[in-house]
């Protein structure tokens, strides 16, 4: 089975990622999270790509809320530096593009091309879907913004290149998996994904966190969400450097452990190479 399911038609972004991460595997496009992670469970997929965070969108809300009950393991991160394209028929120039379609994030983050050409932004429900919709308008007048995978499975051509606002739009992805692939304690530059929930009692969340910082443990990242659609249950998900087995990190869960109802770890797994190079390591 080499297939590494993701959200998304063919030629999104998350498929881009996927290819660039996994090269010899065959991508597989679904609907929706939920199918992506349900395409791992029932074997048609040995990995799924899923993104938590963009740079500038921030965190993807879906995504938070499925990790609790996903079944499956994060066991591995990898980051895309998302390079919007202005994508066209054949014939079409420039000066011929009247109306540019995207997704409504992609489009907001190519205002100043907008203004440029004096287009009209269209709205679509996705990035690779906008360059399906031009191919088949097939129109000068029309051009999508999307990835340049999308250019080459719709036959469109490439007006210009890394057309976004910002130079820093990146998108982080979850390899995930059905069974964990833990590295051994000790190992170099690892991060772990956890979920917690604290006890209902004065100051918890701070005197739970208190055994990181005692500890010496990095977080890289605290993000609370309601749990149930409740306003009393809020649920944490947090990131750390370290290993689970390492002494420092594994002090510092016993202390959370002791101020918290639940625990889940989601995964160990290496930080990616850009993660370091943002770091200066």
């Amino acid at each position: 089975m080499t297939s590494i399911a993701f959200q998304g038609q063919p030629g999104a972004y998350s498929d881009l990622a996927c290819r660039k991460a996994f090269p010899t595997m065959t991508t597989l496009p679904c609907e929706s999270f939920e199918a992506a992670i349900a395409a791992v469970h029932e074997g048609r997929a040995a990995l799924a790509m899923l993104p938590p965070e963009n740079s500038l969108a921030g965190r993807v809300p879906d995504m938070h809320a499925l990790l609790p009950k996903s079944g499956l393991s994060i066991i591995a991160e990898k980051f895309l530096r998302v390079e919007h394209c202005l994508l066209a028929p054949p014939g079409a120039s420039l000066a011929t593009i009247k109306r540019i379609h995207s997704h409504p994030v992609a489009l907001g983050q190519v205002r100043n091309l907008l203004r440029e050409l004096g287009a009209t932004p269209v709205v679509e429900y996705d990035t690779a879907g906008s360059a399906e919709i031009v191919a088949k308008l097939n129109d000068i007048g029309d051009a999508a913004v999307a990835s340049s995978l999308a250019a080459e499975l719709h036959g469109l051509q490439i007006l210009r290149r890394n057309v976004e606002d910002e130079a820093h739009n990146t998108t982080r992805f979850y390899v995930m998996a059905k069974n964990p692939v833990v590295p051994a304690p000790g190992t170099p530059h690892l991060m772990t994904t956890f979920l917690f929930r604290v006890r209902n009692v004065p100051a918890a969340l701070y005197k739970a966190l208190g055994g990181f910082a005692t500890n010496g443990v990095n977080m890289t990242k605290l993000e609370s969400y309601m749990v149930n659609g409740t306003f009393t249950a809020t649920q944490f998900l947090a990131e750390v450097e370290g290993h689970p087995e390492e002494r420092k990190l594994r002090l510092a869960l016993e202390e959370l452990e002791f101020f918290s109802t639940e625990i889940k770890l989601l995964g160990t797994y290496p930080a990616d190479p850009f993660r370091l190079a943002q770091r200066g390591d």
